[in-house]
Formats: structure tokens, sequence, C-alpha cells
């Protein structure tokens, strides 16, 4: 029997939800360091998916763009905002990328993807009490297509860790950290942190260059510019078929490095993805 959220929250839900007439802003991850003091964090995967804001009745991507899922895939959705990710499972970005952009929805695509809820930032309770929130909401969960990021209590660094490694392991992206004593926030901060071998930050594409070699013909590396106008080459990271149907110029892409060179660009650059939310005509 499907457990009732309790009045509370319900009301406290409603009253939020009924306040905006947009998505409001996203929160935004820090970054781990060891030293945090976790004993007030929770621990969960970080899935390499789609970044989806549900407002109650449409997705919305980070970009203020509508992914348009077919009727049927929210059919039983709560009328309330969660925050989450879209997602087909580990190593799929790609594949649901393109499957979410499309302004026609195809209907095989998106019986692979769940909408993981992680947060419901219309309310305003501490993170601890709105993780029983989200359990009371959707598990069970009232629809096959929704599904709540499993939340536990973190420990201490070296289980942090170790958590880590299993998840990298087993084909994962990594972990997130979340304040259980913190109200939703929107930007970055402390109470929200990412937790990785390696750092990752986003450019603008602003030319290719011509591979030699085995990659004579094709993509051998492109040019990027941060947000801080300093520009800068990224040559691994692509597939073969990346490299034959690169990033295009002006695009937003996701890149990993480790740590800053003695100039104070990303050490080890590599190409990871596009970050990509506009819609894709069928």
């Amino acid at each position: 029997m499907r457990r009732l959220i309790p009045f509370w929250f319900a009301f406290a839900l409603f009253t939020a939800f009924n306040a905006y007439a947009e998505p409001p802003e996203l929160a935004l991850a820090g970054v781990y360091d060891e030293g945090v003091a976790l004993d007030d964090y929770w621990v969960s995967e970080k899935l390499d998916g789609v970044r989806a804001y549900w407002d109650g009745e449409r997705f919305w991507s980070r970009g203020g763009n509508e992914y348009r899922a077919p009727d049927w895939f929210t059919e039983g959705f709560p009328d309330v905002p969660m925050d989450g990710e879209l997602w087909m499972g580990r190593g799929r970005f790609a594949e649901l990328s393109g499957a979410v952009r499309r302004l026609e929805p195809v209907d095989p695509s998106w019986r692979q993807i769940r909408f993981m809820v992680f947060d419901l930032p219309a309310l305003d309770q501490p993170f601890a009490e709105r993780v029983a929130a989200m359990e009371a909401l959707v598990q069970p969960s009232p629809s096959p297509f929704l599904a709540m990021v499993v939340q536990r209590k973190a420990t201490d660094h070296e289980r942090l860790m170790s958590a880590l490694d299993k998840v990298v392991s087993e084909g994962g992206e990594g972990l997130m950290l979340r304040r259980g004593g913190s109200l939703h926030s929107t930007g970055r901060s402390d109470d929200l942190l990412k937790v990785k071998r390696y750092d990752d930050a986003e450019a603008v594409v602003v030319a290719h260059l011509a591979g030699s070699g085995k990659y004579e013909g094709m993509l051998g590396s492109i040019l990027v510019r941060r947000n801080d106008g300093r520009q800068f080459h990224i040559g691994t990271g692509f597939s073969d078929e990346q490299r034959e149907d690169p990033p295009p110029v002006g695009a937003t892409i996701t890149y990993k490095y480790y740590g800053f060179t003695s100039t104070g660009l990303p050490r080890f650059a590599s190409f990871l993805r596009i970050r990509n939310d506009e819609p894709e005509a069928p």
C-alpha cells in the first residue's frame, strides 16, 4: 500500500508550487575536497543523465528549453516541482541526449528513460526532511518511469572514496553530496558537492583543427574558450565517430581535467560530452 505524504509536506509543496510561474534557477554543485566534515551530508550516485526540472506539468532543461516527453511518460507524476535527471543508464548519455532533445518524442526511446528525482526544490525544509518527503512521494512509484535517486548518510572520507571507486568501476560517473541541514538554494555552494577522481568544467568550441597521421581527414583537436576568455586545445577523449562529426563551433562542451598548469590552464584536458539542451528537429 502506498504511503501517504504527510499533510504538512503536501501543503508546503502545494503552496510553493503555485507561487512559481516558471521553473526557478537550479542548485549547482561545488567540488568535494578531503577535509570536509561529512557527518551532516547525504551521498548518492552522480548519474550521467540530462538534468531536468519537472514543474508539475512539463520538463525544463538547465538552459530553459522544454523536454517534450510523451503524455504517457508523465502519467501519474506528482503535480509538484521535482529536480532530477532523465536517465537511460550508465554510459548512454549521447543516446539519451539525442532522444530527449527531439521536438517530436520517439516512443521506443522514451520507454528506456527514467526520471530520477534527487530533490524537491519547492519544499522549504532541510534536505534530510526532503529525503523523507521524496520517499513518501515516489516510493512505491506512481509511475514506472519515475524513481528516486538512492540517498544514504555519508560517514568518512575513506568510505566515501571506496564508494566512489566502486561506482566508477561499475561504469558510473561519480558521487554527489548534499548537506542534510541545508534548505534548497540556487547557485553554487558547499551544500551540494560532486565527488570525482577528476575535475570537470564547461567551455565553448571556438574552432576545429585538422588531424594528421591516423586522424588525417578527421578532427585533430578543438580550440575552446572558458568563461574568463582564456583559450586552449582539447585533443583527447573523442571517439572516431566524434572526430568525423565533431562538436560544432559555438557548442558548449564539458571536459575533464586534473588540476591546473603553472599558467592556470586545465591540466590533461579531455573531452567528455556536448552540453546541449537545444531542441532537435525530427
